[in-house]
């Protein structure tokens, strides 16, 4: 492919500027050969009245329409070559977002007299059916994304539209592209918005998908029961000799020892037995799980429940402070958090130092409360890191009981969808107290079962993001 400028008689090789092949019969022309293209101007407040001539911006082109709801008027003299005429184009040639530069509209009618402002450009053409479909066309914008702008704005000027390349058909052949286009359009739209409730539906799906699996898991009812892996009632009789041997050795405080004993009678109530007082507790069981698993209360489970502590905050970035927005669903991030001035580093206990596999409950304020992440040292790049006063850490004695298990609860709807119940506090400032996080009941499979749990829900998760 050549082009030859006439002006000068001078012929280039244009080879690598031509994007594809085109029919017998066409030809690759530039814009500025078929059309006469306009920048609009900068009116001052001075120049608005309540009257006058309507200048187009942006927002007056929406799906590839003009609208009129909301115009801006100016009481000045427009040239000749800036007054907008029926079946002109008008795009948006400058914008904050990449996103709206080059959405463009034709002019169907006018009744009144209009221009166009400074981040617009229009484009008057007697082609103007078929470049307004080259307008929409992946052809335009490809080269539109080739234009150079700054890093903050996005802009089209007149010298590179003028530039750009269009193929252009016979004009019987521009004729019947304009009606076929014409005729499949309404179907073209009804398959868009079809596909926009699909795309809806598949995420709806997924995340009730999500949720169902979740229930699955801790009712019982994602992975078998094999009785050779024991039951959660030796399990948890194996917790509290553990626990008993780490308050005599200094390890842990007296305290995380608990006489707390839930079972189910003979009449299929629940009952919950603290020293010689025995409590109904059938109204607080929300569903049924396996003979071998067991209700239990969090603290029985855990050596450590406790909010973090207030930090005074320091520029030095040596000690990161987990905060509730570190804690999002998408998983825990070190990114946005805040730091503790190292100095203050000694009045915090050896306990309130994160672990790996601690839990972190956002424990305050309505949008944040309730969501939790799992902590791990890999996703720290600082010596340690602490929790504020607005999140709960939760220590799982880690032999027995798996974080990821204690997660996967935390997270299902049966303890999301009333998390604002068990809160207290104001509705604005709701809060998750610690002695109802301790004493929250949870189901407990075997520890075999927990991990066949965690890989089942892992492998399904896979397969929803394949």
């Amino acid at each position: 492919y050549y082009e030859k400028f006439l002006a000068t008689g001078e012929v280039k090789c244009i080879d690598d500027e031509i994007p594809f092949e085109i029919p017998k019969g066409w030809e690759w022309t530039r814009i500025r050969n078929i059309s006469q293209s306009y920048i609009g101007l900068t009116y001052s407040p001075t120049d608005v009245s309540s009257r006058g001539t309507i200048v187009l911006r942006s927002s007056n082109i929406q799906d590839g329409k003009i609208v009129l709801n909301d115009v801006v008027r100016v009481s000045k003299e427009i040239s000749k070559k800036l007054q907008v005429e029926k079946n002109d184009i008008i795009i948006c040639a400058r914008n904050g977002s990449a996103k709206l530069v080059g959405k463009s509209a034709v002019v169907t009618d006018v009744t009144e007299p209009m221009t166009f402002g400074a981040f617009m450009a229009i484009c008057k053409t007697a082609l103007y059916q078929y470049v307004s479909i080259f307008l929409q066309s992946d052809l335009f914008f490809s080269q539109l994304r080739g234009v150079s702008g700054t890093t903050t704005i996005n802009q089209l000027t007149q010298n590179n539209f003028n530039d750009f390349w269009i193929p252009i058909p016979p004009a019987n052949e521009q004729k019947r592209i304009v009606e076929k286009l014409q005729n499949v359009s309404p179907f073209i739209e009804r398959y868009s918005k079809s596909q926009e409730t699909l795309n809806l539906m598949n995420i709806q799906i997924k995340e009730q998908l999500k949720k169902s699996i979740l229930q699955e898991a801790i009712q019982g009812k994602l992975v078998p029961q094999i009785a050779e892996e024991g039951t959660a009632q030796e399990l948890l009789e194996q917790i509290r000799q553990e626990k008993q041997k780490l308050v005599k050795e200094g390890k842990l405080k007296k305290s995380v020892l608990t006489d707390s004993v839930i079972y189910k009678g003979d009449d299929n109530k629940y009952f919950e037995k603290i020293a010689n007082t025995k409590m109904d507790i059938t109204d607080e069981i929300p569903f049924e799980i396996p003979d071998s698993w067991s209700w239990v209360r969090l603290n029985d489970i855990c050596s450590y429940i406790q909010r973090g502590k207030s930090p005074k905050y320091s520029l030095i970035k040596k000690y990161p402070v987990v905060a509730q927005k570190c804690n999002q669903w998408s998983g825990f991030s070190i990114d946005k958090a805040q730091f503790i001035d190292p100095d203050t580093l000694s009045s915090y206990g050896e306990e309130r130092i994160l672990q790996d596999g601690d839990l972190m409950w956002n424990s305050t304020g309505l949008g944040t409360l309730g969501r939790m992440a799992i902590y791990w040292s890999s996703l720290n790049p600082y010596e340690l890191a602490v929790a504020d006063s607005h999140v709960t850490v939760i220590r799982a004695m880690k032999k027995f009981v798996m974080p990821q298990y204690l997660y996967y609860y935390f997270t299902s709807n049966t303890v999301q969808s009333v998390i604002e119940d068990k809160s207290d506090g104001s509705t604005k400032q709701k809060e998750l107290a610690t002695a109802t996080v301790k004493t929250y009941l949870v189901p407990i499979p075997p520890l075999m079962e927990q991990d066949r749990i965690i890989s089942k829900i892992k492998q399904l998760a896979s397969i929803m993001r394949g």
